[in-house]
């Protein structure tokens, strides 16, 4: 029986545990051959000494169950390391087909704390790092679809938060960097789609380091799948990733614990026109403070109206 990802090959950025890990086992159990991706620094802050191990661990199960799989250590946000990371992908399987973009850190800190290297080693890592390999990437796919006269195959996941839809205090950085991925991910979606390529995010809900502060009140079930793992999220991936999804792009979809929900682009909630040639500052206040004042004070317009659910 043939596989959807049967003859694909993938990378997958961060890929040595949690979120990583599960997607790059599950295309590899949808058929790709995958080039696992990890830094291997042990602190979720990026700090540490970087190591082999956890891209090679990852890399080592599936060739265990019988997948192709190689492993890279290389730092993404680095521009010329994400692009040997491509390049490795080409020469070992030919091409590159599905690239998956979960590489990240955390340096959370409240606003008015946070210093200039917390903040830019977030957005370097979280952001530039989407960046570096997507540049990689839809260079190939462009020069691939120009020799071959048309269409070729191309898949990008990349790894927005809700943390940007809904609003996160203590990560002005990291709220920033998610919400500029969806900026590129969208970006990316119309520049590539005429070469065959589709560019999505989704935003993840899943225990693992990254978010263990974040679920620390939520014990794991003595029996059956945690509702946070990540192994929730890793079919969605999958599926993206397939010949299946080829009419979504541009997309953005929240995912965790049995629950997708594909996430609406802005709406305009109220519109107002100036009765003369332009605005008046007593206008503007008649107008807007009475519409504000019908909604309590300080509430905030993020993932509960965007997506239609309650925030938990």
């Amino acid at each position: 029986m043939s596989l959807p990802l049967e003859g694909l090959s993938a990378i997958v950025t961060g890929a040595g545990r949690g979120l990583g890990r599960a997607e790059a086992l599950e295309l590899a159990r949808l058929g790709a051959a995958v080039v696992v991706n990890d830094y291997g620094q042990p602190g979720r802050d990026g700090s540490g000494e970087a190591s082999t191990g956890p891209a090679e661990e990852v890399a080592a199960e599936i060739r265990e169950a019988g997948g192709k799989a190689l492993a890279h250590t290389g730092d993404v946000a680095d521009f010329q390391q994400a692009g040997r990371l491509v390049e490795l992908a080409i020469s070992e399987f030919g091409k590159l087909d599905i690239l998956v973009n979960n590489a990240g850190i955390l340096r959370d800190r409240m606003v008015f704390s946070m210093s200039e290297e917390e903040w830019d080693a977030v957005i370097r890592v979280q952001l530039k790092g989407h960046f570096n390999t997507t540049r990689f990437a839809a260079a190939h796919w462009r020069e691939r679809s120009k020799a071959a006269g048309g269409p070729v195959y191309g898949r990008i996941v990349n790894t927005s938060s809700e943390a940007f839809l809904a609003g996160s205090a203590g990560q002005p950085n990291y709220a920033a960097a998610k919400g500029a991925i969806v900026g590129l991910t969208t970006s990316t979606a119309l520049a590539l789609a005429k070469y065959g390529v589709t560019a999505n995010a989704i935003c993840p809900r899943a225990r693992t380091r990254m978010t263990e502060d974040v679920f620390a009140g939520l014990e794991r079930p003595a029996n059956g799948l945690d509702p946070l793992a990540p192994e929730h999220v890793a079919p969605l991936v999958g599926y993206l990733a397939a010949p299946a999804a080829a009419r979504i792009n541009g997309q953005l979809l929240v995912v965790h614990g049995g629950m997708v929900a594909i996430v609406e682009r802005p709406r305009v909630r109220a519109k107002f026109d100036s009765k003369q040639e332009t605005f008046t500052y007593d206008e503007l206040d008649a107008l807007l403070t009475a519409h504000y004042a019908q909604r309590p004070q300080g509430e905030t317009f993020g993932a509960a109206e965007v997506l239609g659910l309650k925030r938990e």
